[in-house]
């Protein structure tokens, strides 16, 4: 996997110290002995791979240090700036050697894209276990998909099938309403009939002779309601708290409600819990302030 970038990296870098040492040769060969021009070239590119060494060897103890890599990117500067010098100085295919000046920080760049590589890089576990996490997630996401869409079509049968009962409800009462209409049309048509009162009248006649029928539709409404047979009044306050009174004093001892209200039921008296619970508050607050 480190081979993906650190073989452009390191052939990039060859290719940029060859150039310096070419161009620092062919340029200062002129003015220097070319020794001197070689020892200049090599310097460059030895204090380039001095400190690139450096800075893999850091890099291989998960450390870092900003001034070997200052020291790093100047050599790699000087690099570009001879090659850029000698392209500006140089009387036929400039373009050329324009075009090449950048080979030397390009070689730093790959170097610094291959620390990174190497400080994120995951062991085939990892990836294998980030893979299967992955995965997992996506089946759930599947799942749950799936499982909303089954959700929705079974909602959506549902209401279709409450709207179509609903519908058959509808038409059925309609239909009803329709039925009842016209009955009681009918009879009301019979009712105002001119020979209804007549037919009436005969067939009562021989049992009530002064009878006069009326035949008068059923009424829906709201009727009064019949009151009961032998009812007794409901007791005001004042009687109530009278007889609760009564109660109180003839046993002549503190008395719980629970069984002022049995002896109440006791002698025939009817009333509402809440309005003897009331008088038994309002009797007991009396004879405790007396």
């Amino acid at each position: 996997m480190n081979a993906k970038t650190v073989m452009p990296a390191v052939a990039m870098t060859a290719v940029s110290m060859v150039l310096t040492l070419a161009v620092v040769v062919m340029w200062l060969g002129t003015a220097v002995p070319w020794p001197v021009a070689v020892v200049v070239g090599l310097g460059i590119d030895g204090g380039w791979l001095a400190t690139l060494a450096y800075e893999r060897r850091l890099a291989a103890q998960g450390d870092r240090n900003r001034a070997v890599t200052a020291v790093g990117w100047s050599f790699g500067l000087i690099a570009t700036g001879v090659l850029i010098a000698h392209a500006l100085t140089t009387d036929g295919a400039r373009g050329a050697w324009l075009a090449v000046a950048w080979l030397p920080i390009a070689a730093k760049a790959l170097w610094l894209v291959h620390s990174l590589w190497e400080r994120t890089a995951l062991t085939p576990v990892a990836l294998d276990a980030i893979r299967g996490i992955q995965q997992e997630a996506r089946d759930e996401a599947a799942v749950a998909r799936a499982r909303l869409r089954a959700e929705a079509a079974t909602e959506e049968t549902r209401l279709t099938a409450v709207t179509e009962a609903g519908a058959r409800v509808a038409r059925v009462q309609a239909k009803t309403a329709a039925t009842l209409a016209g009955a009681w049309s009918t009879l009301e048509t019979a009712r105002q009939g001119d020979g209804t009162n007549r037919a009436l009248t005969c067939v009562t006649e021989r049992v009530t002779p002064a009878s006069q029928p009326m035949w008068k539709l059923p009424v829906w409404g709201p009727s009064e309601p019949v009151p009961a047979i032998g009812a007794v009044p409901s007791l005001t306050n004042d009687e109530l708290d009278a007889i609760v009174a009564d109660i109180l004093n003839a046993e002549g001892t503190a008395m719980p409600y629970r069984e002022l209200s049995a002896r109440f039921r006791a002698r025939g008296h009817s009333a509402g819990e809440t309005r003897l619970r009331a008088s038994f508050g309002r009797v007991t607050r009396k004879e405790t302030a007396a």
